[in-house]
């Protein structure tokens, strides 16, 4: 934790700064955060305590982006099914702007990920003790250490590795997340997994019809805004395995 101003450490003001600049960086950081001193941070729009929005935001692939001489590429991948160590974020990017413009709770689950589709769906392992979740992937990142996925502290906690920082995990793609926030299914999951001392992997998300995509395309919109409810490249639904909603209990 950082600790709080006017600690009664009497110190040049120069060294101060110093000091300051150095907890900012070492200690207030999560502990498997993997996104080391970041001086592009949003401006805090919540602060903690208070109600953070849901939703918000806009659904966005993006275009490659250079990040310490690596590229990165984001793409629709409705296959993505991958191994690697997830690492965690919490207090010092809470209540700020995610990439897609929704705000970063911490206490929720959500997630970030260097090319997946915002906001995505995604299952979670714990490989180390086989808990299972999923999240919503609203933001970009990790950058450092190879690392797979960035976890909510929320995320973390429930998938028991908080303490100690990262875990070695399968990241899975579920499905399109709605753009109003809605995290039911999430619920659902973390109820089912975790009240009935078993996890069990999920179908695909069926998600409403204005929010199916294939490729870059999002259902038409018309001058007026109005959604058609229809993928106008293909005219079809591009999920052939829907999430069975009844399999799971209600909150």
């Amino acid at each position: 934790m950082c600790p709080p101003t006017g600690t009664g450490i009497s110190l040049l003001p120069g060294l101060m700064m110093v000091f300051m600049a150095s907890l900012l960086i070492s200690g207030c950081m999560s502990p498997g955060s993997s996104r080391g001193n970041r001086p592009d941070l949003s401006r805090k729009v919540v602060n903690y305590g208070q109600r953070v929005p849901k939703g918000g935001g806009h659904y966005k692939v993006g275009k490659p982006y250079q990040i310490a001489n690596r590229w990165y590429r984001p793409r629709v991948n409705t296959h993505y099914d991958r191994v690697g160590i997830a690492s965690w974020y919490g207090d010092l990017f809470h209540g700020r702007k995610t990439a897609n413009g929704e705000v970063f709770d911490m206490d929720a689950l959500t997630a970030a990920h260097p090319t997946l589709p915002l906001p995505t769906l995604v299952e979670v392992t714990n490989l180390e003790n086989n808990r299972k979740i999923v999240v919503r992937v609203n933001d970009r990142g990790p950058y450092r250490h190879n690392r797979l996925i960035d976890l909510s502290r929320k995320a973390a906690t429930v998938l028991g590795f908080k303490n100690k920082g990262t875990a070695r995990v399968r990241v899975r793609y579920v499905g399109r997340a709605p753009l109003d926030g809605d995290d039911s299914l999430e619920k659902r999951v973390l109820a089912h997994n975790f009240s009935s001392g078993r996890s069990r992997t999920i179908g695909r998300y069926n998600p409403p019809p204005s929010d199916r995509f294939t490729g870059q395309s999002v259902s038409h919109t018309d001058r007026k805004g109005r959604s058609s409810g229809r993928d106008h490249t293909t005219g079809s639904q591009i999920f052939s395995f829907p999430y069975d909603d009844h399999l799971l209990p209600g909150e």
